[in-house]
């Protein structure tokens, strides 16, 4: 499009549009809004060890690569929680659950 001088507006960065675009086609359920934000609410070391996999009755699961991380991140987890709600807002989850892979 133009403007009223015959010009056209300037470009956008890639990162703006596909922003613009994920925000139109992405299913708006609290999975796929946490699974959006997981690796920047959690940061890149916890992101790498786990999966946000399943949503239900406000309870989201989050899968880990272990046991052990399974129950350090269910100790962490009313954080997370917090920091999910700044990020996602009516779309955070109540209470997450973290269970080892199978």
């Amino acid at each position: 499009m133009r403007d009223g001088r015959g010009r056209s507006p300037s470009p956008k960065r890639l990162g703006e549009v596909l922003g613009e675009i994920r925000g139109e086609v992405m299913p708006q359920t609290p999975l796929a809004a946490v699974q959006t934000v997981w690796d920047r609410v959690v940061g890149e070391r916890i992101a790498a060890v786990t999966e946000v996999s399943a949503e239900r009755e406000g309870t989201v699961t989050v899968e880990c690569s272990s046991a052990s991380w399974a129950q350090e991140l269910e100790l962490m987890g009313p954080r997370i929680v917090v920091r999910l709600g700044d990020e996602i807002g009516d779309l955070a989850p109540s209470r997450l659950r973290f269970v080892a892979a199978r």
